[in-house]
Formats: C-alpha cells, structure tokens, sequence
C-alpha cells in the first residue's frame, strides 16, 4: 500500500487549491508579495508533486510595487470546465487595520502550462474569491465580505453573485448566502454540488493555530446552508499532539476510481517557540462521505501519513542542489519580491555562468528590492554562493540574505568599511528594530571572490564565509531562525492587527546601493541542499 506523506507542498505554499483535470492532479497556492504570483504543482497520484508553473508571470497580471508585506496575491481558486482553466486570485493592497483593499480578478488558460489571459476585474468587496461551475453551465462566484465597521463581525459571511463568461463579469444580484459558525472568522469559500446539493466549504478561526474547516449544504444555492452537525469536519486546534498544527483552508478532489481527498493549509511549530518559519505549508487528507451526507476526514485528524489512491505511482526527477546559472532564465524556485526580474537589475546575460543583480532599494522597501531567493522547504538547510563584489562605501552591500519581509531578516553582507575597507558584516531586522549582531567587521580587503554560507538547524541559523569555498570560518553568533515566521511578524494591540504575516522564510542573494550609484555584485551559483526533514 502507497501513503501519502504530509506536508506534500513543504515550506511557504498556503491556502491550496486542487483540482483533476483526466488523469492530472494541480494544486494552487498563494505567493502573496513574491513574483511571479501563484505556484501550480502537478502530481498523477497524489503522492510525488511538482513544481511546474507560475501563471502570474507579466506585471499586468499584478502589478505588486507598493503593496505591503504579505500583502499581493492571496488564496488562488484554480478551476477546470470545458477545455478552459480559470483562476480566480486577490491583489491585496492593503490588510493591517480596520480597511483592507482586496481586488479579485480572474485569468483563463487553455493549457495549465498557459499562456494565461490578461485579468479580468471581478470586485473589491472581499477576499478569498471562489468560482464555482454548476451543471446547468451557470458560473458562480463566492468571497467573504469585509466589514470595516467597528462592532460589526470584520468577517462578513459569504457573497454568491453570478458570473457571465459571455459578458466576462459579474452579473445579476449579491447575496450573502453564509453568515458562518460560532467558530468566527469566516472566510476561503468553495462551492461544490453532489447529489441534490450544494456544499459549502469554509475555513474559521483564523490562520493561526485556532484554523477549521467547515462545512454547510444546501438544496439551493442561495441557501439557506445547514451546518454539519459534527462541524468542524477538521482542526488541529487544542490537540498539541499532531505534528500538523493549524489545519484549515481546504478544498476537495475525487479521484478516477471515486475516491474523495481534501488538500488543505497546515504548519509544523518549531520547539519551544511554536513559531513556523516554514510558513503554512499543504498537506492531503483522505476523506468519505457518510450515509446522511457528509463529508468525513477518515481518520478524523490531520494525519502525517494517509493512505494514497489506488493509482500507479508517477514520480520526478531529483532537483539538483546546485544553481550554476547557466540557463537563460531563472530556475523555477527563484523569486523576486513584488515585480518581475528584468535585465536592467538581474541578468543571466551579461556574464555567462553568473548572476548579475544591481544594487538598488534596502531590504526595508516596498518596491525596487534587487533580491532573489527561495522558500525554505525543511528544517535543516545548507545555503552556499559565492559573490565578487566591490564596494566603494558603506551604502553598497551584497550577501546572503534569511529574510521574511521588510521587518524580520538577518543578513550577511559584503561592504566597505572606512578603516577596513571591503569587510563583512551581519544585520538583523526583528519586528523592524534594526541590529548588527556581529561585534565589529571583518576585513576581506584583498579577497577578488567571498563564499558565503548560512547552515538552518531548526531555530539554529550560523553563517559562515571563506576564501576558498573549502575552509569555512563561522562568523556571529547562532542566530534565531524562528523569528523568521508568521508568528514573530504578528503585531497585535488589544486585538487590533498593526501588522500580520501571512509567507514563510526565504533564503538567497542580494544587492543594495543606497547611494543610487547602481554597483553591481556576481554570483557564481547558488546552493540549496536540504540536510535533513
């Protein structure tokens, strides 16, 4: 018998969408601020999953330059009907506080590989939007509502309008046909139909640890929706004991041979902190339908180990743990922050086998960062590169960055120092409160070429650097990697959201040049190698 071993999509990959199309299975999962927007695994058993595409790839798609931290694409609704894909997404433009500017759009493809349309304007009035393709060929679209009001419920219930295909747009009354559950913080709808009706799915109580899946039927569309009596159909809240915390946003799938999965959002704490710097990351759950009608986790709980299809096993290939930079375009796992990568800052290009990216903004903003990096996907990293850089003031850095957004990253950096000259040194950003842990900067004046190390053990992160790529000297001290998550992110004052977090922790390359002179750094590769879970 074949399991399936959760979490299937490891590291930063929240809020899944999964759908089969024949003999193919596709998940999509939100990117929030990083470019190019949305990630679509493919998988033909449910067991091995790939990376294969990002169909969010033109600045016309989302345009994210300004937009805050985990602000941009949020929770992807990935369809399938007659030979078309649909995507429904957010660009969230705002999030913290009272307001949030949510602004769903969709995009069509014929093949899941694309080219995928320019997007077509939908409405604001909410997130997490949802497209729904009944039998009779009416379309239906569904979100949460946000009420700003103050002492109003922020999450609003679920709207259902109709959507027309002819005229691309929404169409005909608003209905808000869900109010959610004494569980509170109703949001991530998806409507499916079975038998005489209509299911509702939801997730509650929020993204944190207190996260649910919930789900409600009805004989009409527009309601009224019935609660399963047993709701909610999965959580992980207060049972410390499962490694798959947070269990919530879910969405469902059948398979050829009738059988029923649910995909959903899970995050694995680190100890003692509880922190997850994986991110919320996706995992599969069998599921069966009861003889009253209900949908049921076999097993009951999040399971690390579920009992996979009866399909024939479809593996891939190994990713290799080094980058060379010899392709013309950057391997699939790299990501730029809020914009795509253009020439005029990162290019493959101007010097064959290396990566060249200009310095431009510090880590702190919120539009032209030349950064490129990947998700953390296990416990245990080692991250090597190695840079030729040349300084000329302390404006101009270039190194190996652990970053989780403007306000939380350390950083080892090459610079110039005026006594030193070209040295290194580390900064940290926690919370927004700017740090050097490194006591003093160390002197690489005469060195044409620096490798740079970052070696992750849980919430261990070490830094490192030689001369040669063989000797390896460690530099600052054991660094806090758990501070690198959605936890540490969190700032909350008598329950009123200053900021929140919402991706995962990144690891990769850097430049900055405050001084707006444009010095460039390059790096020779880039190695990821996942040491252990």
């Amino acid at each position: 018998m074949a399991f399936i071993q959760n979490p299937v999509l490891k590291g930063f990959n929240p809020d899944p969408s999964i759908i089969r199309v024949e003999d193919d299975y596709y998940i999509a999962t939100s990117t929030f601020e990083w470019f190019p927007g949305i990630q679509i695994h493919h998988s033909r058993d449910l067991v091995n999953w790939k990376l294969i595409t990002h169909p969010l790839s033109r600045q016309s798609q989302l345009d994210m330059v300004g937009n805050p931290d985990s602000g941009g694409a949020w929770a992807p609704c990935l369809s399938y009907d007659n030979g078309t894909f649909y995507l429904i997404y957010t660009d969230v433009k705002s999030h913290a506080g009272g307001f949030k500017d949510t602004h769903n759009y969709l995009t069509t493809a014929t093949s899941i590989m694309g080219p995928w349309s320019e997007p077509i304007y939908l409405n604001s009035s909410g997130f997490d939007p949802s497209l729904f393709h009944d039998d009779d060929g009416r379309k239906w679209l569904v979100n949460m509502v946000w009420d700003h009001r103050k002492g109003k419920n922020s999450f609003g219930g679920i709207l259902l309008q109709e959507y027309s295909a002819e005229e691309q747009r929404l169409v005909g009354p608003i209905q808000n046909i869900f109010k959610g559950t004494e569980i509170g913080l109703t949001e991530a709808p998806h409507l499916y139909k079975r038998d005489q009706y209509y299911y509702l799915m939801t997730a509650e109580g929020g993204t944190r640890l207190k996260h649910a899946v919930t789900m409600a039927r009805s004989t009409s569309i527009w309601g009224p929706y019935e609660v399963d009596p047993n709701n909610p159909m999965l959580t992980s809240y207060q049972k410390p004991e499962l490694a798959l915390q947070k269990a919530g946003h879910a969405s469902i799938v059948q398979t050829q041979e009738g059988e029923w999965y649910l995909a959903h959002l899970c995050g694995r704490p680190l100890e003692p902190s509880g922190n997850c710097n994986l991110g919320r990351e996706t995992a599969i759950q069998k599921c069966e339908w009861t003889e009253d009608g209900w949908l049921k986790i076999v097993g009951d709980d999040a399971q690390v180990k579920v009992e996979a299809p009866d399909l024939p096993v479809h593996s891939f290939e190994t990713e290799p743990i080094k980058d060379d930079f010899n392709d013309d375009v950057l391997n699939i796992h790299l990501n730029s922050l809020r914009a795509p990568v253009e020439e005029n800052w990162a290019s493959l290009s101007v010097r064959a086998g290396h990566l060249r990216l200009i310095g431009r903004e510090s880590l702190n903003s919120i539009h032209k960062q030349s950064l490129i990096a990947r998700r953390q996907q296990a416990f245990q990293v080692n991250v090597e590169t190695v840079v030729e850089f040349s300084p000329e003031n302390f404006q101009q850095m270039a190194g190996l960055v652990y970053y989780y957004n403007t306000k939380n990253y350390y950083y080892l950096h090459i610079s110039h120092d005026e006594e030193l000259g070209k040295s290194l040194g580390i900064m940290s950003n926690t919370k927004g409160l700017y740090d050097e842990p490194l006591d003093g900067r160390i002197a690489i004046e005469d060195w044409d070429r620096c490798y740079l190390k970052a070696i992750l053990n849980y919430s261990d992160l070490q830094f490192y650097y030689s001369k040669d790529g063989k000797e390896w000297i460690a530099i600052g001290p054991v660094l806090d990697a758990s501070t690198i998550s959605d936890e540490n992110a969190e700032i909350n004052i008598n329950g009123f959201f200053l900021d929140q977090g919402f991706t995962g922790a990144y690891i990769g390359l850097c430049v900055q040049d405050l001084s707006g002179q444009r010095k460039h750094a390059d790096f020779d590769f880039f190695i990821y190698e996942e040491l252990g879970e």
